[in-house]
Formats: structure tokens, sequence, C-alpha cells
């Protein structure tokens, strides 16, 4: 695996891989990578030829008062990760690198609708970053495919939009979300946990998935299912910053009606923000 800092060698080496007649694959990140983060770059290797990552901590994407000074860089456990899943070129740029204009005047990409509301309430701006940063790497490396996490499903939607509306020829591909054994999913982010908030966390997907098996069973009143639900959560040291039920491919809040849905969660445990969901098919 070849490592790269500047978007000139990251062009050079996938032109090469390219006239090769190889097929390109895209897996960005943001570096302290655990085994979901290895789970996309497995299932690129499976999908392509040549698999290309990213590390970068985007700026723009973070909040005035989020992690961005304390997210963890771990390029080297990084790098060991990337080679054993079978990565093939690593990019990992500078803020300069990647924004050599500055962010001030960096022109953005913005994803109406499906970028509001969930995430896109708590952290305004967040998805404008992503789909900036996003575009940004698919226009320096032009894969035929991508591979983003089902985790995060609201930034798989906006990113699937994108791809859509402006005519970028990428196939998205989502990959379903790695849990630790007591159903948690994984995170960076999880690292902040203490020893009890660790031990709380699971509750996050048992609310979902219990949820999701009352829906099944034929409950239609979403809204005192949500309250009950949260409640429950609170009771066991959350503090919530949404629940909700809503429909898998707008994203607007689903009635009794849809049948393919999501239940989305976000919460904190303590100051550390932890984010779920559960893709569901009624019948």
């Amino acid at each position: 695996m070849n490592t790269v800092k500047t978007v000139q060698d990251l062009r050079a080496a996938v032109a090469r891989a390219r006239s090769e007649g190889k097929r390109i694959a895209l897996t960005p990140t943001m570096g302290n990578l655990h085994s979901g983060h290895a789970a996309l770059v497995t299932k690129a290797a499976q999908r392509a030829d040549f698999v290309v990552a990213t590390i970068f901590v985007n700026p723009l994407q973070f909040g005035p008062n989020e992690d961005l000074a304390t997210y963890p860089r771990t390029l080297a456990a990084d790098q060991e990760k990337l080679l054993q899943a079978g990565c093939n070129l690593l990019f990992t740029p500078s803020v300069e690198e990647m924004y050599p204009h500055g962010m001030a005047d960096q022109t953005l990409v913005s994803v109406p609708h499906l970028s509001q509301g969930l995430c896109g309430a708590s952290r305004p701006g967040h998805f404008e970053g992503v789909a900036t940063v996003v575009s940004k790497l698919f226009n320096m490396v032009q894969p035929d495919l991508a591979i983003f996490g089902e985790k995060d499903f609201q930034q798989l939607a906006v990113i699937r939009a994108m791809v859509r509306d402006l005519n970028m020829p990428i196939q998205i591909i989502g990959e379903p979300t790695v849990r630790a054994d007591d159903g948690l999913a994984l995170s960076s982010r999880n690292g902040y946990l203490s020893d009890a908030q660790r031990a709380a966390a699971p509750a996050l997907y048992q609310a979902i998935r219990q949820t999701a098996d009352v829906i099944s069973a034929g409950e239609q009143d979403f809204d005192a299912l949500l309250a009950s639900k949260k409640q429950q959560l609170e009771a066991a040291g959350f503090r919530i910053d949404y629940l909700e039920i809503r429909d898998a491919t707008s994203l607007r809040p689903a009635t009794a009606d849809n049948r393919d849905v999501v239940i989305l969660a976000a919460a904190f445990l303590g100051k550390t923000r932890l984010i779920d969901n559960l893709h569901l098919t009624r019948s």
C-alpha cells in the first residue's frame, strides 16, 4: 500500500491504475479506524481492482463547539488496518492541500431537504461540509464506486442525492453497520466513553430494536411509541437529541401508510454523541 499526501500524487497513482484497466473504488474516512471501516475497505476490494482510502479530519463539517481539535489521529495503526483490509492507496492530505484558498472562500455543495432535520438540525452546516469534501474527493479520484457505512444513514442519503443530482458517474454502495457483541454500533467516538457509559451505551440500539419489533407487530401510533422509548433511554442515562421514524427514501416523517421506514436516533452519554439506526420494511 502506498501513502500519498498531495492531489498531484493521488491523481498520478490513480491514473496508473486506470491505465492498466483497473476498476477504482474509494472509501473516505476521518481515520481512527475500527472494524467497521475495515469492512468498507474489504467490500471495496471485493467490488474493484484498486482501492483508494482517504484519511482527512475535515474541519468544514465540524461545528464551533465540536471535537475537531481532540478527534483521535492514529495514522500508523490506521495504515496497518487498511493494508490488512486490502487497500492499495491511502491519501492523507493536510487542510492546506484540501482547501488551498482557505475555507472562508471555499465553494460549498448543499443538498437541500435531506440535509435538514435529524443530525442536520443539531449540527448546522455539517452536511454541507460533508457534501463539499466528498465531492472534492470524488473529483480528485474519479472512482467507479464508493463505499459508505449505513450507520450514518442520513449522510448516505445526502451523498446518494448529490451524486444523482450532479450527474456523477459513481456507484454508491452502503455497507451494513458493524456492531460490538453487545449491539453497540462501532464508532471512533466510542473511545470517549467512560467504562460506565460504555456499559450503558448498548441501550440505544436495544431501544431502536424494540421499536422496530413493536412496529412489525402492527403498532401505528408512532408518536406514543417514540415517547415511551425516549423515557426509557432517559432513564438509562441518555440525553436525547432525536429519536424518529422516517420514510427510508425521503427521510420525511413516516406515517402508518409508509412501508419502507428507518428508525433513527442520536443521543448523548455524558459529552459523547452516539448515533444509530435500523431500516425496516413493514409487511
